[in-house]
C-alpha cells in the first residue's frame, strides 16, 4: 500500500455554524443532524468506504474535514439569508427540533415557520470556499 504525501487542498468547503448559547449536548446533536444531510444530496462530499488491514469494512465518511463555527443569533440569521441567496446546500436545524422526536415532526415544525423567521441554531453549508467563507462572515472558529 503506497500513501501519497502530496497535502490535499480543496477547492470546497463544509461548515457547520451553531448558535453560541447551546449545551453542549445540544452542540454534538445539532451538528450531526445537520451534516447528515450533506452527504444525502451532494454524493460529492462523500468518499470511499473504509476498511482496516483485517479487511473489516466500515462505512465512507466526508471526504474532507467539516469546519464548526459558532455565533449569535444575528450571525446565524445573516449566514442563512447568505447562504440562501447564493443558493449553497444548506440544512438547518431550529430550536423546534429540540421539542420533536422524529423527522416527520421535525419536517412540519420547520415547514411551519417562513423562512426569515426561523428561530435558528445551527446551519450546515457547502460549497467552494470563497463563497462559504462569505456566507459565514461575522462567526468564530468553535473553541
Amino acid at each position: 500500500m503506497t500513501i501519497e504525501s502530496t497535502p490535499v487542498r480543496f477547492d470546497t468547503k463544509i461548515a457547520v455554524l451553531l448558535r453560541d448559547d447551546l449545551a453542549p449536548w445540544q452542540r454534538l446533536n445539532v451538528t450531526a443532524f445537520l451534516v447528515s444531510g450533506l452527504g444525502t444530496e451532494v454524493p460529492e462530499v462523500i468518499g470511499e468506504a473504509y476498511a482496516n488491514a483485517d479487511g473489516t469494512p466500515y462505512l465512507p465518511m466526508f471526504r474532507q474535514p467539516v469546519l464548526v463555527l459558532e455565533g449569535a443569533k444575528e450571525v446565524l440569521t445573516a449566514a442563512h439569508g447568505r447562504a440562501v441567496a447564493r443558493a449553497l446546500p444548506r440544512a438547518v436545524f431550529t430550536s423546534d427540533l429540540f421539542a420533536t422526536g422524529n423527522d416527520r415532526d421535525n419536517r412540519a415544525a420547520v415547514r411551519a415557520v417562513p423562512g426569515d423567521q426561523l428561530d435558528l441554531v445551527g446551519l450546515a453549508v457547502y460549497g467552494p470556499r470563497n463563497a462559504v467563507d462569505k456566507v459565514l462572515k461575522g462567526a468564530r472558529m468553535h473553541p
